[in-house]
């Protein structure tokens, strides 16, 4: 009799994440019920668990930008040709990305609709009739919404998406110094939400001009490192200067009575940071999901038979009850399935949290929890369970942070010779080749070109290091300390 496809994907996984990632990441996207493939290439549907990290981290950012100032906006998914042309360097950027909108219905339209790559055009032609004044500025919007960009040949779930969901920061301001100061409170932002929900670590830094976005006079980022050694970029920062301004005609009148042009930011966090955190966290079993982002963060599995099944039951709700004021709870109280089949269906799912209980530990007026991250077995009072598994929980998300920045750190190789660079980025490990750079385009290529690796960023940290190094690529003194590695 042919297994269903709900029986053939709870058969766990099969690949080793140390040995082959991409099987490996490929079958916990399969498998589990986080996400699912679409009949749309590079289009995702995200299921309960999945859209719930994201609603949870969206959550999360948007009240921080709250907090500073930065109030929510929507535009139109549609924009117009003639906006999209405006900004020169901008389109130059996107042209390859974008899905157009030919017509309506068997009529052809008068002038093509660009489907949101990114919503710049839209906004500061609006941007230009609410501006008129210094009085109008600073000018600190937000969106929520999903875009398109249809440059690449071969998606990979999460991690390079042909529509994600984002945010989307259009900030205006009077003067360049306070434009550029709203740059480190951002990426505070964004770091504080990944290490405090996500449990992920990031390097900082600026990225090269042949990197920066499209318009940008300057482009910021967090980049992180995957466990098949290469990097990937996380949220990422923008200062636009008045390149958008000039072209939009967002003016105002200063103070002095005089016209300028105002000076524009832009920042995004996207849906990319899901597949980065299945990616740096989940093991040989499949997901394992940081607590304060998971759906269900414990669940309760009763272990019983035939004649004492209405005694543990009535336990485990008992437990369950308790447990709902301050946590996720789920009690998986399935006749259909045995306790072992449900804890490997558990472990798959990520759940950080399992609960076992049983007649034996009702008499002993215990539990037995056992921790996602590490397997570990450990034994709570009943009458401290709340207080016991709260306390485990923020345990786990300790761990996984911990875990994944002493990964990222003992990959991150400082080399001072190309050969260096080279044996880094080209081994089978992979990892990051923290080097001097003199600042050319030329160098930079040229390490592109021979290794496959580029310049993720030039991190803050390190470029008080700078001083007396040589490029490692021409040996000419360094201006920066530069990361490569090959990258997503």
């Amino acid at each position: 009799m042919a297994e269903s496809k709900a029986e053939e994907g709870r058969k766990g996984i099969t690949a080793r994440k140390s040995e082959n990632f991409s099987e490996w990441y490929t079958q916990v996207i399969e498998k589990t019920e986080f996400v699912d493939y679409t009949p749309v290439s590079g289009g995702l549907a995200f299921r309960p668990d999945g859209y719930f990290v994201w609603e949870t981290v969206q959550r999360a950012t948007d009240a921080l930008f709250k907090k500073a100032g930065i109030l929510n906006v929507y535009f139109p998914m549609l924009i117009p040709e003639h906006l999209l042309e405006k900004e020169k360097e901008h389109v130059r950027g996107f042209a390859p990305e974008v899905a157009w909108v030919t017509h309506a219905g068997k009529s052809k339209l008068e002038e093509r609709l660009a489907v949101r790559p990114t919503s710049e055009t839209i906004m500061y032609e609006s941007f230009a009739k609410w501006i008129r004044s210094w009085r109008d500025l600073p000018l600190r919007t937000n969106q929520w919404n999903s875009v398109i960009r249809w440059e690449f040949k071969h998606p990979t779930p999460l991690l390079r998406s042909r529509e994600f969901m984002w945010n989307e920061g259009h900030t205006v301001f009077a003067t360049r110094e306070e434009a550029e100061a709203e740059r480190d409170q951002i990426l505070g932002i964004y770091e504080k939400v990944l290490k405090e929900y996500m449990a992920l670590p990031g390097i900082a830094g600026r990225k090269t001009d042949s990197e920066k976005f499209a318009g940008a006079e300057a482009s910021y980022s967090i980049e992180h490192l995957i466990p098949d050694g290469w990097a990937i970029q996380g949220p990422d920062f923008h200062s636009d200067g008045q390149n958008f301004s000039k072209a939009f005609g967002i003016e105002f009148i200063n103070k002095e009575g005089k016209k300028e042009f105002a000076y524009q930011n832009t920042f995004a966090l996207t849906t990319r940071e899901l597949g980065v955190m299945i990616a740096v966290h989940g093991d040989d079993r499949g997901l394992v999901i940081p607590p304060r982002v998971a759906r269900i963060q414990a669940v309760i599995v009763p272990i019983y038979t035939g004649e004492n099944r209405e005694l543990v039951l009535r336990a485990a709700k008992s437990l369950a009850e308790t447990l709902s004021r301050s946590v996720r709870v789920h009690l998986d109280d399935r006749d259909a399935y045995s306790p072992g089949w449900k804890f490997h269906n558990w472990e798959l799912m990520g759940v950080p949290l399992r609960m076992e209980i049983g007649e034996r530990d009702i008499k002993a007026e215990r539990v037995v929890a056992v921790r996602r991250d590490t397997l570990e077995k450990r034994e709570v009072k009943l009458k401290d369970v709340a207080e016991g598994v709260g306390a485990i929980l923020d345990e786990i998300h300790e761990n996984l942070y911990r875990r994944a920045k002493r990964f990222m750190e003992e990959n991150t190789h400082e080399v001072k010779t190309y050969a260096e660079l080279k044996k880094v980025v080209e081994g089978r490990s992979g990892g990051i080749a923290q080097a001097g750079w003199c600042g050319s385009a030329e160098c930079e290529a040229k390490a592109k070109e021979e290794t496959g690796a580029k310049i993720t960023n030039m991190p803050f940290d390190a470029q008080g290091r700078a001083r007396g190094r040589k490029c490692v690529v021409c040996g000419a003194s360094a201006k920066f300390i530069a990361n490569f590695a090959r990258s997503y």
